[in-house]
């Protein structure tokens, strides 16, 4: 009987040190110095434990939706950037065969204000290439990725487009971002060539546009 006692004092002992040991595991967003102080498949990022971007996990993060956003999309939080906020878009409206958006100039070659090379590629791309970034909803985690898009102008002119990139509408204000705040949630951000095939004058800087897939 001593024995039997013995073994399950034991197990349960075990047990409890088991219970506060995960316990002890920080979770989303919990404070951490290594990976070993993260639960599960979680990763330490800059003190805090967070999704693994390798391997693609959505934890702590909601995914956008495939078809690049609900029928409403709303602001996940706010990007403080010194005095300045804005706001933070995991979701871009929904995609249709005329989808209203707002085209913005970007420099996508080595040195741009594009900053890093295009995701989907991992390459600079010359302005006179007609490339593209979508913001974050729209690019859906890259789903439209080396995809042809169809750009038309409010002046009746049209161009094909090669998605390359995302235009984060998440993350902002750092040195990966060039220093640009996050992008807003309807952005078709493209090249000089895009800008030229519409016939659009660059210096104005953002023109309202409609775009489809190809």
């Amino acid at each position: 009987m001593a024995h039997k006692a013995t073994s399950s004092f034991m197990i349960l002992y075990c047990s409890l040190c088991l219970f506060t040991l995960i316990n002890a595991l920080s979770s989303c967003n919990g404070p951490c110095n290594n990976l070993n102080d993260c639960s599960g498949q979680l990763i330490c990022i800059n003190g805090r434990c967070n999704d693994d971007p390798d391997v693609g996990t959505h934890i702590c993060t909601t995914p956008a939706r495939p078809s690049g956003g609900g029928k409403t999309c709303r602001s996940s939080g706010n990007l403080q950037c010194g005095t300045n906020s804005y706001p933070q878009y995991r979701c871009s409206p929904p995609v249709s065969s005329s989808t209203k958006a707002i085209l913005t100039l970007n420099d996508f070659s080595e040195g741009g204000d594009g900053g890093g090379p295009s995701e989907c590629d991992g390459n600079y791309h010359e302005n006179s290439e007609p490339v593209v970034a979508l913001s974050t909803g729209w690019y859906n985690q890259g789903s439209r990725c080396l995809k042809m898009i169809r750009i038309t102008a409010s002046n009746g002119r049209s161009v094909l487009a090669k998605v390359v990139d995302e235009c984060d509408s998440v993350n902002g204000c750092d040195s990966e971002h060039s220093g640009q705040p996050p992008c807003r949630k309807n952005v078709v951000d493209g090249s000089q060539a895009v800008w030229d095939a519409l016939g659009l004058d660059t210096d104005v800087g953002v023109e309202n546009v409609t775009w489809s897939m190809a």
